[in-house]
């Protein structure tokens, strides 16, 4: 008998390999502006993870690697791994244009440890990740089986509140809490495209905040913080208004609601 997360990975992984080829085109990405030596990283990573150099870092769910590949222009030995074929294949590419030294994996997130054979100092992933994971004590386990003695793993990621509600923000359609099923949604297009008619099935798990802390405890790394943050540095949703420079709201709650949190934990 199929196991039907086995179908729900196929369906996500087919909607990826279709934003990876819009994305890649998008003025959110901005990939001609980042091929001049545009950092594409925030802040919030650049602060928690303020010496990469000589480090070997590994980024999961890395889309087509802009971000692995600004770590590496950083000094890091970077890595980057995501299940889309067409967004490694776009990963590749962009690094060996751009003579940025990189490696990048073909795999899902839990067959990072026989994928890359070997361990790293740092493991990063960000914004819009786990909720394409059905099991987060297992993402968490293959963290903690890729990190060095002392590693630092660092997530930053959308709080799980933002996604309990509409697209208008107007009303509570989806649990907080990780149900048994996955939340099935059509997608027309995505936050870097508008205009996109994709017409195509996600998957999605809405993890509690709770329960993201309480899986990384379980597999054995040792917090230094959780932060929850005000604002989200990409205007990802419909109706948000830069507030300051790099920080998006949206225009009714303002900084009233939690967008992100953030986690760095070690080894």
């Amino acid at each position: 008998m199929t196991d039907p997360k086995e179908s729900y990975t196929k369906a996500n992984r087919t909607l990826w390999n279709t934003l990876a080829q819009h994305h890649a085109r998008s003025d959110f990405y901005d990939v001609e502006g980042f091929k001049k030596g545009n950092n594409s990283l925030t802040s919030i990573e650049m602060k928690a993870l303020p010496d990469v150099r000589d480090k070997d870092l590994l980024h999961l769910q890395c889309h087509f690697g802009m971000d692995t590949l600004s770590w590496a222009r950083l000094g890091a030995r970077a890595s980057g791994l995501d299940f889309s074929t067409q967004a490694i294949t776009r990963a590749q590419s962009l690094s060996q244009e751009l003579d940025i030294p990189a490696r990048f994996y073909c795999a899902d997130v839990y067959d990072a440890e026989s994928a890359t054979g070997q361990t790293f100092d740092i493991i990063f992933t960000s914004y819009g990740v786990i909720n394409w994971l059905a099991d987060l004590e297992r993402w968490a386990k293959v963290i903690k089986s890729l990190l060095r003695p002392g590693g630092t793993f660092f997530i930053v990621e959308f709080h799980p509140f933002l996604w309990m509600w509409d697209d208008a923000f107007q009303k509570i359609q989806n649990p907080y809490f990780t149900g048994t099923e996955p939340i099935r949604e059509t997608v027309s297009d995505s936050y870097a495209t508008r205009n996109a008619n994709l017409q195509l099935t996600e998957y999605t798990w809405n993890h509690s905040l709770g329960e993201v802390i309480n899986a990384v405890l379980k597999a054995g790394l040792d917090l230094e913080y959780v932060r929850e943050h005000p604002f989200s540095p990409y205007p990802v949703f419909s109706g948000m208004v830069e507030q300051n420079p790099g920080e998006w709201v949206l225009k009714e709650q303002g900084s009233k609601i939690p967008y992100l949190f953030s986690i760095k934990a070690h080894a």
